[in-house]
């Protein structure tokens, strides 16, 4: 018999650091995005029925119970679409060129939303930036355009940008 979710297993296990098959609360939101979704902490602690900070960090949750609230995540019709983060983005090209500056973009995840930190700011711009420090967000697909780069998970724009 084939086991129909052999990847999600594998996520899930590899952040069960105890041993007992269930990872902590506070994992769950990694395991979504190590699967290739992008939850805001919001909606991973409505999903996991809006827990208190000790439950995040004192709860265990098993994989039965965190599939429907992975399949919630994927199904949800309000996730933002490349198109949302596109325009989102536009806000801050001066020019109408379909670029921003880096640096900007790095204040703006640092400081606004979700914040990201430095490390995962300079694990998402890692290569993005041409010459004169512009990162290329829409057009043809390059080697500095978002929509190519693999590590781009951009912020949510309704919460970000509105």
């Amino acid at each position: 018999i084939c086991d129909p979710l052999p990847q999600e297993k594998e996520a899930f296990g590899l952040f069960d650091r105890v041993g007992d098959s269930k990872v902590a609360y506070n994992q769950v939101a990694d395991i979504m995005r190590a699967l290739g979704q992008n939850p805001t902490n919001k909606e991973v602690r409505k999903v996991l029925g809006n827990p208190s900070d000790e439950d995040m960090a004192g709860k265990r949750l098993e994989f039965e119970a965190f599939l429907p609230m992975l399949q919630h995540i994927v199904n949800d019709p309000n996730k933002g679409t490349f198109d949302d983060y596109v325009e989102g983005l536009r806000v801050f090209d001066k020019e109408g060129n379909g670029t921003v500056m880096g640096a900007e973009l790095r204040i703006v995840l640092g400081t606004l939303g979700e914040k990201m930190t430095e490390a995962e700011i300079d694990a998402l711009m890692q290569g993005q930036e041409d010459e004169n420090g512009s990162i290329n967000f829409e057009g043809k697909p390059s080697s500095l355009s978002l929509r190519s780069h693999p590590k781009w998970y951009p912020i949510p724009y309704r919460e970000t940008f509105s």
